[in-house]
């Protein structure tokens, strides 16, 4: 089993903000692929599903985004999964809005999400999709900038990268990491 996991913060209140992109691919993915209604448990919101003949856990942690390993570590203890079985989509500011990044591994480059997934699992050997949210502007602040929305004329751009995630996401399960970077980072 794969398990597909969109950092983001949960509420209302943080749905449309930049730092949400994960859990906007999550959804698009269930809704595309007419996943069953979601459960709530081990402090993540996870549907379960085929795409492309590959059953697959979606999974969006409910933790608030410093504290993501806590629920990913709870999912792959729960469903034995080993991090080369994951997949987790999140934000990056050091990424021009709408490009995208498939790796098969590293660092978090700062992102605290994705640095409690590292800290819980204990390796950086974790496949990720980071999605370019557009880079910090010189005055602003890194945590205001991404628990802002996106601009109106950055919307659409966002809505493709959203989008474009999504199709990675498909191709990589039907083709695997390697062909899906060729094809997808850019």
């Amino acid at each position: 089993m794969c398990c597909i996991i969109g950092l983001g913060n949960p509420g209302p209140k943080y749905a449309e903000t930049r730092h949400n992109v994960g859990f906007r691919v999550i959804d698009l993915l269930a809704a595309r692929h007419q996943f069953p209604t979601p459960q709530r448990m081990l402090q993540a919101i996870i549907g379960k599903g085929e795409i492309h003949n590959s059953q697959v856990l979606l999974a969006k942690p409910m933790t608030f985004m410093n504290e993501s390993g806590r629920a990913v570590g709870r999912l792959c203890v729960h469903f034995d999964l080993l991090p080369s079985d994951l997949l987790v989509i999140y934000d990056d500011i050091n990424i021009d809005l709408g490009m995208l990044r498939l790796r098969r591994e590293g660092s978090s480059g700062g992102h605290k999400g994705m640095q409690s997934v590292i800290d819980h699992l204990g390796t950086e050997q974790i496949p990720r999709l980071r999605l370019g949210i557009g880079r910090l502007p010189p005055e602003a602040e890194a945590r205001g900038f991404v628990l802002a929305p996106f601009a109106k004329d950055e919307e659409e751009v966002a809505q493709q990268l959203i989008e474009q995630a999504a199709d990675a996401v498909e191709y990589l399960l039907a083709e695997g990491i390697e062909t899906t970077m060729r094809r997808f980072n850019s």
